[in-house]
């Protein structure tokens, strides 16, 4: 799928700006896509070494959270609700902890962790899976609660928008929060109606009415102040949660007798290596999306867009951070590049920047996902998982473009 992407669009730039040359006399189309090539491959390396540092503290305070059982204490909390949305797994079965596990570490933005113990996850629940090819109702809910899984830290998106030169990097907070927990809870209907699970229930219903009574007090609070105060609210709890996790985090090692500065420097040391490791990723998908632009074909498909929106009496602020949505259930790399791109073009605190940050905060790359976790257990008939998932996805997407007229326009 990536590799059909990435060749798609550096052929379709290429025959665009064949059109533009031949037909639009455009002589400069292909010196001006040499250079945006050789700018984006700059921009790339400057990217991801400026990462470094962040991705370091993070990993490290990451594996302290490992070692303190954190992640273990949240999985716990967690498995009375899994057991409602998964009737048909018992509460005491391996699978409940290693989901639990998997999305307690994905709310806490631990992306190396939440993997394997995802597809751990996995193979626990093909172990009581009656038909081994074919998703099971509970892989299915599994795989779209991944898909749309609510962040509470998204640390990858605030280190981006610090790297773009955001005047506040975590202002973006409360909207990714917003959309993504309204991307999960579409998520979790849709696919609790077509399996026809019953969800009155205390352990559900309960945590549930909770977080939207406190989402819905909040909501009616920030409706009465400025996009100004409510981009200054945003960042304010998102650093004091941050710096609160890290210090509850560094609290419960020494409680524990932890040593959490050997493995806070273990878990660090990781970082210069993913840091390293994403440049080719980068690379490739900032040059094919720097060649869309600079060859007209990108803008070209907004603007139709855009006359759309204009015929239908449509604000069209929203449509620069489209490439952004587009690619997001198809390829996390694309998305991402395609966030720091929009960035780059418009400015990382423009309406754009900020949407597309929203955007790649909201969701997970549904396909992805889905080949990896599905991949690992060899089914082949997927259900109503991709049709759910993509669901949650279009969820998550709305939800951050009216987040963000909320608090940015």
């Amino acid at each position: 799928m990536l590799n059909r992407i990435w060749l798609g669009f550096i052929f379709s730039a290429f025959l665009y700006a064949g059109y533009q040359a031949v037909f639009l006399a455009n002589t400069q189309i292909y010196s001006t896509m040499m250079q945006a090539l050789f700018a984006m491959a700059e921009l790339s390396v400057e990217i991801s070494l400026g990462l470094i540092g962040i991705l370091a503290f993070w990993l490290g305070i990451s594996r302290v959270a490992e070692q303190s059982g954190l992640i273990d204490r949240l999985s716990q909390l967690l498995s009375p609700v899994f057991h409602c949305l998964m009737p048909s797994v018992a509460k005491n079965h391996p699978a409940m902890g290693h989901m639990s596990m998997n999305l307690a570490a994905n709310a806490m933005g631990l992306d190396n962790a939440a993997t394997p113990l995802g597809l751990k996850a996995m193979q626990s629940l093909q172990q009581i899976n009656p038909q081994k090819d074919t998703a099971s109702d509970a892989q299915i809910m599994f795989l779209v609660l991944n898909t749309s899984s609510v962040t509470i830290f998204p640390v990858t998106v605030f280190m981006y928008r610090a790297q773009a030169g955001a005047a506040a990097p975590t202002d973006v907070f409360l909207p990714i929060l917003l959309a993504t927990f309204a991307s999960t809870l579409v998520g979790i209907f849709t696919v609790a109606l077509i399996q026809k699970i019953n969800l009155l229930k205390t352990a559900f219903l309960v945590p549930l009415l909770l977080f939207v009574t406190l989402l819905s007090t909040s909501m009616i609070y920030m409706l009465q102040l400025s996009a100004e105060e409510l981009a200054n609210l945003s960042g304010f709890w998102a650093n004091f949660l941050i710096l609160s996790f890290v210090c509850l985090v560094l609290f419960v090692a020494s409680i524990k007798k932890v040593e959490a500065y050997q493995h806070f420097v273990e878990g660090a040391k990781e970082g210069f290596e993913i840091a390293v490791k994403i440049i080719p990723y980068l690379l490739a998908m900032l040059i094919a999306i720097s060649l869309l632009r600079s060859s007209g074909l990108l803008q070209g498909l907004l603007d139709s867009i855009r006359y759309i929106c204009i015929l239908l009496a449509f604000d069209t602020a929203f449509v620069d951070a489209l490439p952004t949505a587009f690619l997001k259930p198809l390829s996390g790399s694309g998305a991402r590049a395609m966030m720091v791109e929009t960035m780059n073009t418009y400015g990382a605190d423009s309406f754009a920047g900020r949407l597309s940050s929203v955007m790649q905060g909201s969701t997970e790359t549904t396909f992805y996902v889905l080949a990896v976790y599905f991949g690992s257990v060899g089914i082949r008939y997927t259900r109503h998982a991709i049709g759910c998932g993509l669901v949650a996805d279009a969820a998550g997407l709305s939800a951050a473009v009216f987040v963000c007229y909320l608090f940015f326009a």
